[in-house]
């Protein structure tokens, strides 16, 4: 999504010009009418500009989720919206407006870290939520622009509530989805662009050495949590470290195969269920995660 434009005043008509203009009609279509009026009276007076809105901002796009933006209509986060602010940053990327494909991969490495400092429980979002962004363009570079907006937003229908649970979970919970979040992170952020191993064994060795650093760090953390089942997967995880590190340190394709897929299976989401309802998290696998590791 982009910003393509300055903040230009939106303005609707009136419910008493309506009112004027409904002339003589029946009680209930003077109702219907009015009610109509009031509402469009209201999303009037909240609609806002792109630029300025703020983290933890809930709101309804004009229009459809993805493309040009001037404005949204912002709505008190109880009542149902698309989407909600959970994350910004201005881009440092000097003068020269990096292109709208260098922004969006700027976007695309940060709004996830940005995110789940807002909503670490990825696995409690709302069904169909995704992670969109607004994001400057050229023009509005120009004008001195550099803020990327991210966004939880709901792809179809919309949702209630705060997605802001940062603040009321437990150290051990935190903890938990800090590790949990980086070994992921650092899978799918290291992904190589070749498909196979033969045509770049470099690059998938260097996805498998920082998945396993990123299982250390989590399996280190695991070790101050208390529990049966965090334990069981404490174990687990440090069993698919190592054979990450084998596939890491692997001399050839095959061998990197043969630790590859013990490892890939190590961190599959639904091992973590149970320790995940232990600690009070929620314990359904995403759908888009699960399809991976079901394939």
């Amino acid at each position: 999504m982009t910003i393509r434009a300055p903040h230009r005043p939106l303005r609707g008509i009136s419910a008493v010009v309506a009112l004027l203009a409904i002339g003589a009609v029946g009680c209930s279509e003077v109702s219907d009418a009015v009610d109509s009026a009031k509402d469009g009276a209201k999303k009037v007076a909240r609609q806002r500009s792109v630029f300025s809105l703020d983290v933890g901002d809930c709101y309804n796009p004009n229009g459809k989720a993805e493309g040009t933006a001037y404005a949204v209509e912002i709505v008190p986060c109880d009542e149902a919206h698309e989407g909600q602010v959970v994350g910004e940053f201005a881009i440092d990327e000097g003068k020269e407006y990096p292109g709208d494909d260098g922004v969006s991969a700027i976007a695309d490495e940060r709004c996830p870290v940005e995110a789940q400092k807002y909503a670490p429980d990825t696995w409690a979002l709302p069904k169909g939520v995704s992670l969109f962004y607004y994001t400057p363009t050229k023009e509005s570079w120009a004008t001195g622009d550099r803020a990327v907006s991210c966004t939880y937003t709901s792809e179809k229908g919309t949702f209630k509530g705060s997605l802001d649970t940062a603040k009321s979970l437990k150290p051990e919970q935190t903890t938990y989805l800090e590790g949990s979040n980086a070994v992921y992170e650092a899978l799918w952020a290291n992904q190589p662009e070749k498909d196979t191993v033969e045509d770049d064994l470099a690059g998938y060795k260097a996805q498998a050495k920082a998945v396993a650093a990123a299982l250390d760090a989590h399996v280190k953390g695991l070790e101050g949590i208390e529990g049966t089942e965090v334990g069981k997967l404490r174990a687990t995880l440090t069993k698919a470290a190592g054979n990450w590190k084998k596939a890491a340190s692997a001399a050839d394709a095959d061998a990197f195969y043969v630790a590859y897929d013990p490892a890939f299976d190590g961190i599959d989401p639904n091992e973590s269920v149970a320790a995940r309802k232990e600690l009070g998290l929620a314990t359904t696998v995403p759908a888009d995660e699960a399809e991976v590791w079901a394939g």
